[in-house]
């Protein structure tokens, strides 16, 4: 993921966040991130702010306790859900936060596949604690989710019961041939090449913003592209960063140009989040 401008002369077979054709965009975009990571600096740790719902309430054995909250506030649309409190968590940190009926019936209103909406969920959970005022709605994560992997699917990957990539899911070798060359940041940590970067995972992160910007949303200790939870949280952060309000016209827009400035991203980003929060209701 990254700020690109427009589309490149030959289109990709599969929507990525594209990287443009002129180095003042990519300049344009390091101060973006300078930005984002100053932004991030002032924001609660979640040791600093209100701890996850699994951590509010203690676990009752052979019993669920529920609290209500809304996770899809802003944005463009959004729907409340409960917050469940299980047992300890097995996976990933984000396990038993969100309603396990509201998953199985918005996912099957929406087609988002269960652990992809978990994990919109909860990354839009989290930042209502930690970014209060950027109102991030589930359905626009999700959005993006479905414009840059379908929910992590491209390229016949999947996601694990965990959250993790199964599979790789890479955007084009940024050499120059298409897009602007972008030498390699990471030694090919993520993306296997140690010439270039090439934008990685179920949301598209080109490495050099993931070092910047990257978080551990699942509980383990590392931030990972491949994994949903890191990415979903990480893309709320940088929208969040990138738009302030978006309960906003104009903070909304502002977030998802920060996130892909091709023509038509924004307004297929801005359907599928509408067409996300009236079929979840």
């Amino acid at each position: 993921m990254t700020r690109t401008p427009g589309r490149p002369t030959v289109r990709p077979r599969r929507p990525v966040s594209r990287v443009g054709r002129t180095t003042a965009t990519l300049v344009c975009a390091a101060f973006l991130i300078a930005g984002v990571v100053g932004w991030i600096a002032g924001m609660p740790k979640p040791s600093e702010a209100v701890p996850y719902a699994f951590a509010e309430i203690a676990p009752t054995p052979g019993a669920v306790q529920a609290r209500t909250g809304s996770i899809a506030g802003g944005g463009a649309g959004g729907s409340d859900v409960a917050a469940t409190q299980t047992a300890p968590p097995v996976g990933s940190a984000t396990d038993g936060i969100v309603s396990a009926e509201w998953m199985a019936t918005t996912s099957a209103a929406t087609g988002i596949p269960v652990r992809a909406l978990q994990a919109y969920a909860v990354a839009a959970r989290t930042l209502e604690t930690r970014a209060p005022q950027c109102h991030l709605g589930w359905n626009t994560l999700a959005a993006l989710g479905e414009r840059e992997s379908a929910h992590g699917t491209h390229e016949g990957a999947h996601l694990d019961a965990g959250g993790q990539l199964i599979g790789q899911i890479l955007g084009p070798v940024l050499d120059g041939s298409v897009y602007d060359a972008v030498p390699d940041t990471d030694g090919g940590r993520w993306d296997g090449d140690a010439q270039y970067d090439r934008a990685v995972g179920p949301l598209q992160f080109i490495p050099a913003t993931w070092t910047a910007i990257g978080e551990d949303g699942s509980g383990d200790s590392v931030a990972d592209p491949n994994q949903i939870d890191d990415a979903a949280l990480s893309a709320g952060i940088y929208l969040c960063a990138s738009g302030g309000d978006l309960s906003t016209a104009d903070g909304w827009a502002s977030a998802v140009r920060a996130y892909n400035t091709a023509d038509d991203y924004l307004p297929a980003v801005r359907k599928q989040a509408d067409d996300y929060a009236r079929l979840a209701g």
